[in-house]
This record gives C-alpha cells, sequence and structure tokens, in this order.
C-alpha cells in the first residue's frame, strides 16, 4: 500500500501542487513582466520626481503592480490549468450521463492520482454489477412470463377441447388430466415464490435447536424415495454422526432441494453420492449425481432465480429450487459451491458454520 501510495499522487496533494503551481507562474510571469516594462521606462516604479532619487513609495507601487498583474494572468492561468486538473472528473461526469441512458457498457480509465483511479475501479465495477443486474432482470421476466403462461395457455386450450361434444370417454379424461397437472404446476410454482420471498425477508434465523443433522438428512432421502426408487437411481449414503444447532426447517429445506436436483438430472439407472462430516470448523455436505451436468456458463448462474440450463423449459421445475438453498446458506453464513461437467455430472457442497 505504501509503495503504491508513492508511486500515485494523493488528490490532497495534487490540489495543492496545483494551486501553487498557479500562484508561482502567475507570480513569476508577474515580476518578469514589471521588470521588463520597467527598465523599458513605460512603467517607471522605483523612481522619485528627479531621475538620480528613489521615491519611497516605490516597492508598495511594486507590490501594488504584482498584485494587479498576478490577478489579471493569475484567473487564465487558473482555467488553462483547472480544465487539464479536472478533465478525469468530466470523464466521470460523461459516463455518468451515458449510464443514466441504459449504457452499461461504458468504463473510464484514470491514471496517475490515486483517489481518481479508485473512483474509476469503482465505477466501471458498479457498471459491470448493473449489467449483470439488466440481464438478470431481462431473463426474470422472459422465465417467469414462460414459467407462468405455459401452463395457463395449457389448461385454457384443453378446457376448450373439453366443450367438444364429440369427445369420447378417454380423450376427456387425459385432457382432464392434463388440466390437473397444468394446474398443480401453476400450484407448485406459487408456493415456491411465496417460500423464496418469505426467506429472502428473513435476515435472522431464529428457533434454533441442536438437532442431528445426519438423521435429517436420512429423513429427506426416505422422503423422497418414491423419486429415486421411480427411476432406478442408487444412493450412496455415507455420513458421520453430526450435531448441528440450527433452524431444523430451514435446514431440511436445503437438502429436499438439492435431492431433487440430483434426482431430476440423473439418468434412469443412475447413481447419487451423499456425504456428511465435521469438522473443527463447521459440517461439510456434499451431493454428487451422474447426470447430464452442464457447462461453464450454465454453472455460474444456475443460483439465479428462475434460471434454467433447458433453454426450452421443457423440464420439470421452476428454478426456484437452487435459490432458495443459495438463500437458506447465506442466512446460516455458509457457503454453496458447484462443480460439474457436462454428461458427467454435478457435485454440490455445502458448508455450514459452526
Amino acid at each position: 500500500m505504501i509503495a503504491r501510495l508513492r508511486n500515485h499522487l494523493g488528490l490532497t496533494v495534487s490540489l495543492v501542487l496545483f494551486v501553487f503551481a498557479v500562484m508561482l507562474t502567475a507570480m513569476l510571469l508577474s515580476f518578469f513582466i514589471i521588470v521588463i516594462l520597467h527598465f523599458a521606462g513605460v512603467l517607471p516604479l522605483l523612481e522619485g520626481p528627479r531621475p538620480d532619487q528613489d521615491s519611497p513609495w516605490g516597492f508598495l507601487r511594486v507590490i501594488i503592480a504584482m498584485i494587479c498583474a498576478s490577478i489579471t494572468l493569475g484567473v487564465p492561468t487558473a482555467v488553462f490549468f483547472g480544465r487539464i486538473a479536472l478533465k478525469p472528473i468530466r470523464k466521470v461526469i460523461d459516463a455518468t450521463h451515458k449510464v443514466a441512458e441504459g449504457d452499461f457498457e461504458v468504463r473510464v480509465d484514470i491514471k496517475g492520482i490515486y483517489e481518481l483511479e479508485e473512483l474509476s475501479q469503482s465505477f466501471n465495477k458498479m457498471t459491470t454489477d448493473l449489467a449483470s443486474i439488466e440481464t438478470l432482470r431481462s431473463d426474470f421476466i422472459n422465465n417467469f412470463s414462460h414459467e407462468l403462461k405455459t401452463p395457463i395457455a395449457s389448461v385454457r386450450g384443453f378446457a376448450r377441447l373439453l366443450k367438444d361434444a364429440q369427445l369420447n370417454e378417454d380423450e376427456r379424461r387425459e385432457y382432464l388430466d392434463i388440466i390437473i397437472s397444468e394446474t398443480e404446476r401453476l400450484s407448485q410454482l406459487s408456493t415456491n415464490i411465496l417460500e423464496l420471498s418469505k426467506y429472502e425477508n428473513i435476515e435472522i434465523i431464529t428457533d434454533k435447536a441442536l438437532f442431528r443433522l445426519d438423521e435429517q438428512i436420512r429423513r429427506t432421502v426416505l422422503i423422497t424415495e418414491p423419486q429415486w426408487s421411480k427411476k432406478g437411481i442408487s444412493l450412496n449414503v455415507d455420513m458421520d454422526e453430526v450435531f448441528f444447532e440450527g433452524n431444523e426447517d430451514l435446514t431440511q429445506q436445503i437438502w429436499l432441494n438439492l435431492l431433487d436436483n440430483a434426482i431430476k438430472f440423473s439418468d434412469p439407472g443412475g447413481t447419487v453420492d451423499i456425504h456428511l462430516a465435521s469438522g473443527k470448523d463447521g459440517v461439510l455436505f456434499t451431493i454428487q449425481d451422474s447426470g447430464i451436468g452442464m457447462d461453464e456458463d450454465v454453472a455460474s448462474r444456475i443460483f439465479d432465480k428462475f434460471y434454467q440450463g433447458d433453454a426450452s423449459h421443457t423440464g420439470a421445475g421452476h428454478g426456484l429450487g437452487l435459490t432458495i438453498v443459495k438463500r437458506i446458506v447465506d442466512l446460516c453464513g455458509g457457503q454453496v459451491k458447484v462443480i460439474s461437467e457436462p454428461d458427467w455430472g454435478s457435485e454440490f457442497t455445502v458448508f455450514l458454520p459452526n
């Protein structure tokens, strides 16, 4: 830090040097002009009534003349140097106007003065974050609209078909089953949105108690048994006996969503490995599936609201499960990470501090 300060002028030092440079320049210019005019006989300042007699007011006239000349020359000199000194600030102002107009790709590059360099770096980080938020907002609107519009369109379409009196009983039952399935999908979507809204409004976890975390995860495995047994998925569970102090309802949502995600993206007959270990700093939970996996771009956005790696949205789910997981883990002060490769599977790791 000290070395960096030595290599960059601070803003305070720069302003002091600027003012000093303006004053010194104006005074030197004034002095040389007065001296030249004096020796040229145009402005005799030191002479008295006779050429061989010095006036006692001569030095006062010199000072007054220098002050007048300094003001006359100092103002345009200050304006000239001021335009140069304020050029980096004007760059930031112009860039700010572009951001206000919706251009989040603008960047500023200011070097030399430490504080202004920090300002440019902070500004560039802000525009990068704003661009990311704008992309997230756009994706959120598109994905949410799709998740809401698709089942409503299905219900409306098949309800109209049911008005046809020529339908046989099998067709009528098929259409009714589709309507029931789509309404359940809408119900699950609203439930997930309400849950996420509830978790986002929580700032401090209450109702903490000491409980067996390994037993809670085993109960979660049993709860999801119809899902993984239907696909013929084998579960390999290896867990230490772990006591954890927290909110049981919140933590169970972590395991439910992660296990549901692993089952959903695992191929029929695949495997899911679950590990739980306790260390001196906290608890480490790992779940790995042998499913389709995902590329780096999808993995970087997997915790965003309504984001789904399948752009066609043909798979089950609404893109909220992992968002809920991330929010709860953050509330617990922990971390959740994912490692994934296409055709290899995905590994989610959750760390919860003691």
